[in-house]
């Protein structure tokens, strides 16, 4: 069968291969053609015998490089057969960037680290949650946690659990959460649980402070040129307060 002309625009698919014959190479461009409403990918087997190719492929060219080949596409004879593009020139469209192997291999490292890290506790807070589920005797309505790692599942799924918990142990769960939320980001002493009923004495102390007061009570009794950062430091801990020029002197 005659060789069709063709010139074709791909991503080198793998590193290229020397052929059989000095001079000669081979290799795998990934093509696309699409419309806007379908996209078709093809892997065009493609070989060159002229040395200046070849040699350009096995020692510059790298995976995802951007490729346009010219040359002629061969059909098979046989329905079995393998269509190939024999290369007469080709040029680089686009240079893929080198990859660096250390970075690569820090990266790597990090993020099985990070996996590694995050299964742990995924596993501490499935015992703690089997535990306070076998907890609930008796029949009845439930509820249902799951816990799992974010993205794909794939190989992870011995990272997935699931508990039923009775909606007693729920709220008793929700209060223990709550009083760990009280300490912010002070840390939480062993062994310390607060009480609902303490919660709620908290929560109406803080609602009764008059931050303009305390602002004003604070900063009378601060040096001036202490006052910007007295401010600051005060915002952060209560929000927006008024500025120190808004204060009584």
């Amino acid at each position: 069968m005659d060789a069709i002309p063709l010139t074709l625009d791909g991503y080198l698919a793998a590193d290229p291969e020397p052929g059989d014959r000095e001079g000669t190479a081979s290799w795998r461009m990934t093509c696309s053609a699409g419309t806007d409403h379908l996209v078709e990918e093809a892997v065009i087997p493609c070989t060159t015998m002229e040395p200046e190719i070849a040699h350009a492929l096995l020692t510059e060219r790298q995976p995802g490089d951007l490729l346009r080949v010219i040359g002629h596409l061969t059909l098979p004879g046989t329905a079995d057969g393998v269509i190939r593009l024999h290369a007469e020139s080709l040029e680089v469209l686009w240079e893929a960037p080198v990859l660096d192997a250390d970075g690569d291999d820090a990266d790597t490292a990090t993020a099985t680290d990070a996996d590694a890290d995050r299964n742990n506790a995924i596993a501490a807070l499935a015992e703690a949650l089997t535990g306070f589920g076998q907890a609930a005797p008796g029949p009845g309505q439930s509820i249902r946690m799951h816990i799992s790692p974010t993205g794909a599942l794939g190989s992870g799924l011995e990272h997935c659990h699931r508990f039923d918990v009775t909606p007693a142990m729920a709220h008793r769960l929700a209060d223990y959460i709550d009083a760990m939320n009280c300490f912010m980001d002070s840390e939480r002493p062993d062994g310390a649980v607060l009480t609902s009923e303490t919660v709620a004495d908290l929560t109406d102390l803080f609602d009764d402070i008059d931050l303009i007061d305390l602002t004003n009570t604070v900063l009378n009794a601060t040096r001036p040129e202490h006052r910007p950062a007295v401010t600051q430091a005060m915002d952060d801990m209560f929000g927006d307060i008024p500025a120190p020029e808004d204060t009584d002197p």
